[in-house]
């Protein structure tokens, strides 16, 4: 199985696990980052390599935003992320 297959695996597994679920909304002004910072995000779940953060734009599906270099949709993705516990 794949990285695509093992993050679609582990998603699905605990997707129904109601209280672990988190729902994030990225709103700003244009050219504000959200795209690098979605992209770090899908980085730091594993589901993309670090160095191509920031400029994978992988949730920029459409042909236009590709060639005008800008989001024009809404995406969403699903991520799973471990809780690191903090040591006091």
């Amino acid at each position: 199985m794949g990285r695509k297959e093992d993050n679609i695996k582990k998603a699905t597994e605990v997707m129904h696990i109601l209280p672990q679920i988190r729902n994030l909304c990225i709103a700003a002004h244009i050219d504000h980052g959200k795209t690098t910072l979605s992209d770090n995000l899908i980085a730091g779940a594993g589901m993309m390599s670090n160095e191509l953060a920031g400029a994978a734009r992988v949730l920029d599906f459409d042909d236009q935003e590709s060639a005008r270099g800008i989001t024009i949709n809404a995406a969403s993705a699903s991520m799973v992320h471990r809780l690191m516990e903090l040591i006091s």
